[in-house]
């Protein structure tokens, strides 16, 4: 999802970059124009005194122009801050015995935690992410729980089964995990 969005949000940044840039670049050259182009000549400016000053005196100027910067800004931070956001894990080191170690990889691990927590009882989907270190790695799961489930009941088999018999099988002394339970809508009742 986030190689989505940067590839669209750099597709819209540079086709408005080599929109606006080509616009001037016309204008600047001295290539003829149509009448509607935003620059006319070699003299014309970007924005001109009249365009600064024109909605100076209005009162709902300033809080638009504000309010418009402060969610550029916070989009701007949102974006930085999912570049920052680990990654899902894509290898895992696997204590083989003969001191090499061998590379589990990591999608093999979670589709299988995923498989085995869907088999569970009560359970209508789960999403499965490994976070963290190579040698260290650290679960991520989600579990869409049918109307009948016990949450507890539930999350006491994920971990007993599911997740032990993940680490159990990768050879590591642990797997920690963050465990989110969201209850699937089911339509109502009909009483006749």
């Amino acid at each position: 999802m986030l190689r989505v969005v940067n590839r669209v949000l750099l597709g819209l940044a540079g086709l408005v970059l080599l929109c606006a840039g080509g616009a001037v670049l016309a204008a600047g050259t001295g290539l003829s124009v149509p009448s509607w182009w935003p620059y006319d000549g070699r003299d014309d400016v970007l924005l001109s005194r009249a365009d600064r000053y024109r909605w100076r005196d209005e009162g709902w100027w300033w809080p638009v122009v504000i309010a418009a910067l402060a969610v550029l800004v916070l989009l701007a931070v949102w974006w930085l801050l999912a570049q920052l956001r680990r990654a899902r894990l894509a290898e895992i080191l696997v204590d083989s015995g003969d001191g090499e170690g061998a590379l589990l990889r990591g999608r093999a691990l979670e589709g299988v935690l995923a498989g085995e927590a869907e088999s569970l009882e009560g359970v209508a989907r789960a999403r499965v992410s490994l976070t963290g270190r190579r040698s260290t790695p650290e679960a991520r799961v989600g579990l869409l729980l049918e109307p009948f489930a016990a949450p507890g009941e539930a999350l006491t088999r994920l971990t007993d089964e599911a997740l032990a018999h993940a680490r159990d099988s990768a050879g590591l002394a642990s797997l920690p995990a963050e465990v989110r339970l969201r209850a699937a809508k089911h339509g109502a009742r009909r009483v006749s």
